[in-house]
């Protein structure tokens, strides 16, 4: 008897998205595949198998025994199509084609624009994808071929170049100040109404490395997406700490306490190293690093 088992490699990536994930909307939500597309490969996939990998719990789906076993050889393979597609990538040697990249919310909105304005007209064969998200993408799944991140990646088969160290200042519209005098003392930035994060601790973790104990209370406004709180601080809601590549290119706003030691955060680009072979993607890993590191100087 032939017990041979012919797959699609689509359905093994979605089966380990399910168990990754557990439930067909958050694995629906991750690869961008419809939910009952999911629930029908899963179900095609434990007819062909002849076994039940998945059984319903309170939180959604866990795997079951037979699930458990399988899931090793399905990860394994899922990583396999993964390194034949870079591999395939990396060989091309065409510079028209796509491009995607990943970045913050704030970097896609503000940042990135311009740079892609000057690819384009520096090579319009390339065609760009930008994935903006706070989320970090994975590279080895393709999500993205070059990833822009404040952090220093530490997922394995990665290049990852430092290119700069993008400043941050406090800044507040001019609205907003023909209302109250500016701060002069972070002291006095009592007096005033705050933006800041919501959930996000960063920036009370900065402010107490500054010596300044606040808690979430004191921010008069707060929202985690960096867009919209930059967008409170333009429309004269109150001050907010933003990148400062960002505002100089902004003349709504001021940059108040000028002479405060604010961190800086660490721009790195990254891609994978079987893309760095790919003359599209090489071009443009290069490109943004030597715009980002001009910016920085």
């Amino acid at each position: 008897m032939d017990n041979r088992f012919d797959f699609n490699w689509e359905h093994i990536n979605l089966f380990v998205a399910v168990a990754d994930q557990g439930s067909l909307s958050a694995a629906a939500r991750e690869t961008g595949v419809s939910q009952p597309t999911i629930g029908r490969v899963i179900q095609a996939l434990e007819a062909d198998l002849g076994v039940s990998l998945f059984e319903r719990h309170a939180r959604g789906l866990r795997l079951t025994q037979q699930g458990q076993d399988l899931i090793f050889h399905a990860r394994t393979m899922a990583v396999a199509a993964a390194n034949l597609s870079l591999a395939a990538a990396g060989r091309a040697d065409d510079l028209a084609g796509n491009v995607r990249i990943t970045a913050s919310q704030l970097v896609a909105t503000y940042i990135l624009p311009p740079l892609l304005a000057r690819l384009r007209r520096n090579e319009p064969r390339i065609q760009v994808e930008v994935v903006a998200t706070d989320a970090v993408e994975n590279l080895l799944f393709r999500e993205a071929d070059i990833a822009l991140r404040m952090v220093r990646p530490t997922q394995v088969d990665l290049i990852a170049r430092h290119v700069a160290d993008m400043p941050l200042g406090l800044y507040a519209s001019h609205a907003y100040l023909a209302e109250r005098p500016a701060p002069e003392t972070m002291d006095d930035l009592q007096l005033h109404s705050v933006i800041g994060y919501d959930r996000s601790t960063l920036i009370i973790e900065g402010a107490r490395q500054l010596g300044w104990e606040v808690d979430r209370e004191f921010f008069a406004y707060r929202c985690d997406d960096q867009v919209v709180a930059w967008n409170m601080v333009l429309a004269g809601l109150g001050v907010g700490f933003t990148s400062q590549w960002v505002a100089r290119a902004d003349d709504r706003v001021v940059r108040l306490l000028g002479d405060l030691s604010l961190p800086v955060l660490p721009v790195w680009l990254t891609s994978h190293a079987a893309l760095k072979t790919s003359r599209r993607v090489r071009y443009v890993f290069d490109f943004l690093g030597e715009a980002l590191s001009a910016m920085g100087r």
